[in-house]
């Protein structure tokens, strides 16, 4: 214990931001060891740094390998909580917790929006750019830590703290499918039309997805990709209760 307590004011003291040092001491529960990769989980691909070699830098790499190990860890703990489930109840329910709407509930939970350096403007863009900040965040801790902090992070920090796993049992996220399954069940056409149109920012592809049913247009939405602006225009769409 008292080792640990030097080794954190050793390096808050050596930190060029002990605000930040500080605030992911407190959102982890660990020791940052390198800064620096706390905050590359943070930097968003509209706001890429240059090096002087050339090299372009964001949180997008960090963000691959902690969506990777976010799965695993959540698998892990799905598996041991729910020892009589069958493998497609575990998929589902680990799709739902780590889907990016809901990282990025977590994420503002957590506070992560503080540090975010982003030039996209866009609402649903930003949706996106949190649950991508949060699987970088992941990646960050993983190879500053290793698994083992990870897992005790998500465990200690998100799946007692923020998680409700009652809500998130009764919660929708497929919402495409549940609109085709309504659609099927009526013995209705339902049709997605899905389009990119021009972004507030180059770097970010913008899409819109419209649904029509019976050649009549029920609901649009929008998304950083085509799955997720049709998944947005399902969920609007269910939500206004569809009727021909």
């Amino acid at each position: 214990m008292l080792k640990g307590l030097i080794s954190f004011y050793f390096r808050r003291i050596l930190s060029t931001d002990k605000s930040f040092y500080d605030n992911i001491r407190k959102i982890t529960g660990l020791f940052p060891r390198n800064e620096e990769l706390y905050k590359l989980a943070f930097i968003h691909k509209s706001a890429s740094l240059r090096l002087q070699s050339g090299l372009v830098i964001n949180n997008e790499r960090l963000e691959f390998l902690g969506d990777a190990i976010l799965d695993a860890v959540v698998a892990e703990y799905l598996y041991t909580k729910f020892p009589d489930k069958k493998e497609g109840f575990l998929t589902q329910t680990r799709s739902k917790i780590v889907n990016g709407d809901f990282l990025g509930q977590l994420a503002l939970q957590l506070g992560l929006d503080r540090f975010i350096v982003s030039h996209a403007y866009n609402y649903n863009s930003n949706k996106h750019i949190l649950g991508d900040a949060f699987e970088a965040l992941i990646g960050a801790i993983y190879l500053d830590h290793g698994y083992k902090s990870v897992k005790k992070f998500v465990f200690k920090q998100l799946l007692k703290k923020h998680i409700n796993m009652t809500e998130v049992l009764n919660t929708e996220t497929n919402y495409k499918s549940k609109l085709i399954e309504w659609a099927q069940k009526d013995k209705k056409e339902i049709v997605f039309e899905t389009v990119q149109e021009s972004s507030s920012s180059p770097r970010i592809p913008e899409f819109v997805s419209f649904i029509k049913l019976n050649n009549k247009i029920i609901g649009k939405g929008y998304g950083t990709s085509k799955k997720e602006a049709e998944q947005d225009a399902a969920k609007n769409t269910l939500q206004k209760s569809p009727k021909e």
